[in-house]
C-alpha cells in the first residue's frame, strides 16, 4: 500500500482518471456550460435585485421584513 499524504494520493487518483478520459471530458465540458447558463445567464434574467434599490442594510432588513409579513394566502 502505497504510503503519502491522502490528499496527495487523491489528487494524483482525479488527475490520472482526467488525463486518460476521451468522452468523459466533452461531458464535463457540457456540464460546465450549463451551470454556466444556469447561474449566471438565467439569474440575469429571472432574478432581479430587488434590494440594490436600498441604500443600507436597516432599509433592506425592514423592506424583507414588511414583505414577510404581508404575505398573502
Amino acid at each position: 500500500m502505497a504510503q503519502g499524504n491522502i490528499f496527495v494520493r487523491v489528487y494524483r487518483f482525479y488527475r490520472d482518471g482526467f488525463r486518460s478520459m476521451t468522452v468523459g471530458k466533452t461531458l464535463w465540458a457540457l456540464i460546465l456550460l450549463k451551470l454556466f447558463i444556469m447561474f449566471a445567464i438565467l439569474r440575469l434574467f429571472f432574478f432581479p435585485d430587488h434590494l440594490a434599490r436600498f441604500d443600507n442594510d436597516v432599509q433592506r432588513g425592514e423592506y424583507v421584513l414588511e414583505q414577510l409579513t404581508n404575505l398573502k394566502p
